[in-house]
């Protein structure tokens, strides 16, 4: 199991997270009978879903394209437009009859999705301004649903217009860090334009990787082995190659996480050209890539994530009834493992970290209350470098300021958990406290479990302490 997280999503999104998650992982399925179950939730969570604390950037096709040209890579003649008028006076700059309107939504499936208001199709072909400007105010201002977006939607502010390229052959291309290489790798396919997992599942053979010497640097002679393996004509080798640097070096110098050109093609008039570009940024660079985490569109993501991130909170939304607290990112696994064995299911991944003040508290309290699902909430706190006493006054806090309903237990120990019981004790709310974490989850989950019956019930209900 160790081996397969190594290449799994989870892995990748702990790896840029948290310095020690591969320990937290291997220790995890070494001391915990169930710790699969949770492992496996995160897995399913982290791939299928778009709803989670973001661990890397990722911007806009036009916003990449234009890096890349900034580095003196090959791409198509392109601009953004954010009407349809502006879409028809680019169309005209432009100065082609044959583009390609895409909408500017951070979610895969786009050729393939559907617009609210019927519009098929993401990525439409356009032969004039004037159908520019028809095509884009069905997009702009609208949602669009794929696959990956599910019933949410995206909404959809900004379209990018292109000229047309007709390629001879496509190719794929992508850098990434790689755990299993110990650096930087360059991944290439002869098959291009489609979907790169279905070309790895059915023909691995046609998967090329290179790892790069992160110290090193890349060299021509990787390049040009790439170039080659990957199937493009002799004349076209060096052109692909010096390619691939400027793209390795863009990588390195804005710490992407991930650079991805699907295709990467031949046109007809025999030019290495990128046609698309993916690019993720670590967010743990965004102090030194300021620039470019301005860039962040907030309209694409959960509303969640941008609170979480505003209060520094790490928050993984999930499909559950119970809310939980905790501070450190194993004892928050635990946590979530403990309420999965006694039968409830947890609604989030909530790490509050080991230096979060009564303010973070109120506002993590409000971004668990913020899931409607929730039903019950398990605030599980173990003070070492966190004081159980700010984290007391931080739930008494929240629970008068956002006049709580929900039942809440609270379990604590450590650094100033007597005081900490004192404040509980003393105040007028409602809130369970529990020493014993086995019994904390028990207790939650059956309060979960009422407070979902008396919903379904159409009956309203009130906890008196003690229960």
């Amino acid at each position: 199991l160790i081996h397969t997280l190594r290449h799994t999503t989870l892995h990748h999104t702990l790896i840029h997270t948290h310095t020690h998650s591969y320990t937290l992982i291997h220790t995890l399925i070494h001391t915990h009978t169930h710790s699969y179950t949770l492992i496996h939730t995160l897995i399913h969570t982290l791939i299928h879903t778009h709803t989670q604390q973001q661990r890397s950037l990722s911007l806009h096709e036009y916003t990449s394209i234009g890096l890349l040209k900034e580095a003196g890579i090959s791409v198509p003649d392109g601009m953004v437009a954010s009407s349809s008028e502006e879409a028809y006076s680019v169309a005209k700059q432009i100065g082609s009859k044959d583009l390609v309107v895409k909408a500017q939504v951070l979610a895969g499936g786009r050729g393939k999705g559907t617009f609210e208001g019927g519009l098929k199709g993401g990525v439409r072909i356009v032969y004039s301004p004037e159908e520019a400007r028809d095509i884009s105010s069905q997009m702009i201002g609208r949602k669009l649903y794929t696959k990956q977006t599910g019933e949410a939607g995206r909404i959809c502010n900004q379209v990018f217009i292109c000229e047309r390229r007709y390629p001879r052959r496509e190719y794929y291309f992508a850098i990434t860090m790689e755990r299993s290489f110990q650096g930087p790798v360059l991944i290439g396919s002869s098959q291009g334009g489609v979907n790169i997992e279905d070309v790895a599942a059915e023909n691995p053979d046609a998967i090329v990787k290179e790892p790069i010497d992160i110290v090193e640097g890349i060299k021509m002679e990787q390049a040009v082995k790439v170039a080659k393996k990957m199937g493009f004509p002799p004349a076209l080798v060096n052109e692909a190659a010096e390619n691939m640097i400027k793209l390795y070096n863009l990588f390195i110098k804005y710490d992407a996480s991930m650079v991805e050109i699907n295709p990467m093609v031949e046109d007809s008039s025999g030019i290495v050209m990128c046609m698309d570009a993916k690019i993720n940024f670590d967010s743990n660079a965004e102090y030194r890539q300021k620039k470019v985490f301005e860039l962040r569109d907030w309209t694409q993501e959960d509303p969640r994530d941008r609170q979480a991130a505003k209060a520094d909170l790490n928050y993984i939304g999930l499909d559950g009834t119970i809310g939980c607290l905790v501070n450190g990112a194993g004892l928050a696994m635990a946590t979530m493992d403990i309420i999965k064995l006694h039968g409830g299911t947890p609604a989030n991944f909530l790490d509050v970290g080991g230096g979060a003040t009564a303010h973070q508290v109120t506002e993590a309290f409000k971004l668990i209350t913020s899931d409607r699902k929730v039903q019950a909430i398990l605030v599980n706190i173990f003070g070492g470098i966190m004081r159980c006493d700010v984290i007391a006054q931080g739930i008494i806090m929240a629970v008068r300021d956002l006049d709580l309903k929900i039942p809440i237990v609270v379990r604590l120990q450590g650094t100033r958990v007597d005081d900490a019981k004192a404040l509980i004790a003393a105040s007028p709310l409602k809130i369970l406290a529990c020493d014993d974490l086995d019994e904390a989850a028990k207790m939650v989950v059956k309060l979960s479990e009422i407070v979902s019956l008396a919903k379904e019930a159409q009956v309203d209900i009130t906890f008196q302490l003690p229960i």
